[in-house]
């Protein structure tokens, strides 16, 4: 081929990019400045593609394009090659267009669209966007809240707001940014979702709003969250109340009477009571607090419950709620709160505190019981569980005597004694001895009334108070109780030995104003007279002032 006949050089010169002239062989005819690498790749068989798409044009006559990769000093290369045949049908123009930069623009430009859409999807339910008029023109394709996307295009936002009253503007429809403003929105279902809001208006050239756009989180899980929390925190305030209330009581009976009163109040309840089980598993009110008129059939009602349950009953005209006490998976007791509102039951809450109070009582019941187990231990004879003597004179015996001060009336104290006792310890052993006092104690309360009380004051001297009785029935029951003695006489050691008793009497007197030391010494002196005389009859002491005369004489 001639030169004249071949491309104008500058043709080559002109083209931006690398270009070169060659033969349909690919051997290079001419090249551009920028050419001479691609030139160089050729003669080093660097890139085999080029002479491939030389041989297709050539074969089919028209242009050939496509893309390369060349691996280069800093990473892949990528180059846009054109062969043009040119009019001799003998060589063609090969055009090469570094495309490296644009390919990873685009790439880019994918992978951030990508990187935005999954960020969209992770960090909100839902983004939108509504029009001029205000109405969603665009909404997630997966739709919002269990509404699909087709069926929220074209309503207003306010249509799927629970209270649209409450804000104004719109976070739909504001014209300045907004960020995270909580609402709650309808679901699909019916329900409801609280629903985090961030927007940004759409403003045309002119400041005019053209709509807005924006995301949508559903923090429904977050709140109820937050909601549990703050409700088990107020739980454990309005416990910690109670049992500190509870712990600050030193007097068992006290303690129960402040928890009564603690929990009704922090509850919001008109009363509360708090029961026993005694040992006919019977539910006893043990203390309470507030109007409880009406609730007689509470009782019975509390044997119903079972160990986990919660009563919701009514009764007399009260809203109940109760839970039983347990210690040691046993029940031992029940807390039970009223209230009038009929129309506001008792919410989920107030039965949570309320088993809560429960078990902190059980415990506290437990305690009360080994209190007076402890403290029946410490006042009662172990034998005959009558009161021992320190409980008798220092406990018993002061109440009484301050309460018939008050009223007025008289008493009797007897001194009973038993005569050749010891006898029958040294015949029939203590056994015997044992059988014989728990047949005084027997007698003495049969003989004697539910209001009076009995003693052993030790070995076998016993001692009874009978309460507003006067001298004259005083002698009366006396001479029964000495009549009724002659059965001991089964138990006597020998026959020239016989067991009966020995009674003392000193009346109480509260205008005598007498102290309780010179009551008891007057009977124990009575009692000790009978003994000198003979055993087995009694004798009534005289009243402290005959005996202050009989001392002066």
């Amino acid at each position: 081929m001639n030169n004249s006949e071949q491309p104008d050089p500058t043709l080559l010169d002109g083209y931006p990019g690398a270009a070169m002239l060659v033969h349909h062989d690919c051997a290079i005819v001419a090249a551009n400045e920028k050419g001479a690498n691609l030139e160089a790749l050729l003669k080093h068989g660097a890139a085999p593609e080029i002479p491939s798409m030389v041989a297709h044009a050539a074969q089919e006559g028209q242009i050939v394009a496509g893309a390369i990769s060349l691996q280069g000093a800093k990473g892949p290369i990528t180059l846009e090659i054109t062969v043009v045949p040119q009019t001799d049908g003998l060589t063609f123009v090969v055009l090469a267009k570094d495309t490296t930069m644009e390919r990873n623009l685009r790439s880019t430009l994918v992978e951030s669209r990508q990187r935005f859409k999954d960020l969209v999807e992770i960090s909100s339910d839902f983004s939108w966007e509504v029009g001029p008029e205000g109405d969603f023109i665009f909404v997630t394709t997966r739709g919002a809240l269990g509404h699909k996307a087709e069926d929220m295009v074209g309503l207003r936002p306010e249509e799927f707001v629970l209270n649209p009253q409450e804000f104004s503007p719109m976070p739909f429809m504001s014209n300045r940014a907004v960020e995270d403003v909580e609402m709650w929105m309808r679901k699909a279902d019916g329900s409801t979702a609280c629903v985090v809001v961030s927007s940004r208006p759409l403003i045309n050239d002119d400041g005019e709003w053209r709509g807005a756009r924006g995301i949508c989180r559903d923090i429904s899980e977050e709140r109820g969250r937050e909601d549990a929390l703050n409700q088990a925190r107020h739980r454990e305030q309005l416990l910690n109340y109670i049992v500190s209330t509870i712990r600050d009581e030193v007097e068992p009976n006290n303690m129960l009477s402040t928890a009564a009163t603690a929990t009704a109040r922090a509850l919001g309840a008109a009363g509360c009571g708090i029961y026993r089980l005694n040992e006919s598993n019977e539910f006893i009110l043990a203390a309470d607090y507030g109007d409880c008129k009406g609730l007689n059939e509470l009782e019975k009602r509390l044997k119903g419950l079972e160990d986990d349950d919660i009563m919701k009953e009514e009764i007399g005209g009260w809203l109940i709620l109760a839970a039983a006490t347990h210690y040691r998976q046993s029940i031992n007791g029940a807390i039970a709160m009223w209230k009038k509102d009929f129309n506001e039951a008792w919410d989920v809450e107030t039965q949570i505190v309320i088993r809560d109070v429960a078990n902190q009582l059980g415990i506290a019941n437990e305690q009360i019981s080994n209190h007076e187990r402890i403290l029946k231990l410490s006042r009662t004879d172990g034998l005959t569980s009558l009161l021992n003597r320190r409980a008798f004179y220092e406990i018993e015996l002061p109440r009484r005597v301050e309460r018939l001060k008050r009223d007025g009336k008289t008493a009797a104290l007897f001194y009973v004694d038993l005569d050749n006792f010891k006898r029958v310890n040294d015949v029939h052993g203590h056994k015997a001895g044992d059988d014989v006092l728990l047949f005084l104690r027997d007698m003495m309360m049969e003989f004697s009334r539910p209001g009076d009380v009995i003693s052993r004051l030790g070995g076998d001297e016993f001692a009874m108070w009978l309460d507003g009785i006067t001298e004259e029935v005083t002698m009366k029951r006396v001479e029964v109780l000495l009549d009724e003695s002659k059965k001991l006489l089964q138990f006597s050691g020998d026959d020239d030995h016989p067991l009966g008793i020995s009674i003392g009497i000193a009346m109480f007197d509260p205008a005598a104003k007498e102290s309780l030391d010179d009551l008891i010494a007057r009977s124990d002196e009575a009692m000790y007279a009978v003994k000198r005389d003979g055993k087995g009859g009694f004798r009534m002491a005289p009243s402290p002032g005959a005996q202050k005369e009989e001392a002066a004489s």
